[in-house]
């Protein structure tokens, strides 16, 4: 009897359900992304927007899945950071390349790029560090934060002219904005992550959940307008911290000079 018959062969191990299941949810995410792409090159923003949104909301649930399930695993954070950077990095930096960039020739295409690039940075340092423990802060500007951001500008372009008319949404503005995104996404700067929805983190943040539940009236109250306005406060809220920090350290070492 050899050692490759049938009953000498080892039993096919079957695939860990809580790696497999926010698994699925991740490429939910990837595929979103693709057709993305797709629309833009179709000439169909507006759907690109709404599927990079959907994107979010997959990603989103693959990480709450994934905590549920304890299918938290090297794999699914390579997975995850795969296809965040075709949702998130390359889907809204061609949009915007389309819509406002392509006129401005080679410079408006390396401007373009710079998201994707920042945003590959950003997750190859986010996978080498990594750490099961969620934690309250991002180090950096969040990837889908950056890219929501572009598509709230898209969308308030495709959706309202107000924005056009007064002439805010040029090249020539839209290029600082892409910069500065892309420079946060790869500093070392804190923004404050999702607080958890539980009674216990809402007594111990009564703030950050009180500014979190308003946020969410606000986007139900103007929507789309409300989306923009929210994840600006949401951008210059971590870059005032940081600076209220930076300003708080400067004086306390002053401080001690001076004793």
């Amino acid at each position: 009897m050899r050692m490759s018959d049938p009953q000498f062969r080892k039993p096919r191990r079957l695939p860990n359900p809580g790696v497999v299941v926010p698994s699925f949810f991740t490429l939910m995410n990837l595929l979103c992304g693709f057709l993305a792409i797709t629309q833009v090159h179709g000439g169909q923003p507006l759907y690109a927007c709404y599927l990079i949104i959907l994107a979010g909301l997959f990603d989103l649930l693959d990480g709450i899945l994934a905590r549920l399930t304890h299918g938290q695993s090297l794999f699914g954070v390579e997975l995850d950071s795969l296809s965040d950077i075709v949702s998130f990095g390359v889907a809204p930096a061609f949009l915007v390349y389309t819509l406002f960039l392509e006129s401005a020739g080679t410079f408006g295409l390396i401007i373009a790029a710079l998201p994707i690039l920042c945003a590959a940075v950003r997750l190859a340092r986010f996978n080498v560090g990594f750490e099961p423990v969620k934690k309250d802060f991002f180090e950096g500007l969040p990837v889908p934060v950056q890219a929501y951001f572009l598509v709230a500008l898209t969308l308030n372009v495709e959706t309202s002219a107000t924005l056009s008319d007064a002439g805010l949404l040029t090249a020539s503005s839209v290029i600082p904005v892409m910069v500065i995104l892309s420079v946060l996404m790869v500093s070392s700067l804190a923004f404050d992550g999702v607080p958890r929805i539980t009674f216990a983190n809402m007594r111990r943040h009564p703030a950050q959940t009180a500014a979190y539940l308003s946020s969410i009236g606000v986007f139900l109250f103007m929507r789309i307008s409300g989306l923009l306005i929210l994840l600006a406060v949401y951008i210059l809220t971590g870059i005032a911290k940081a600076g209220l920090r930076r300003v708080r350290s400067v004086v306390a070492d002053s401080a001690r000079e001076n004793q």
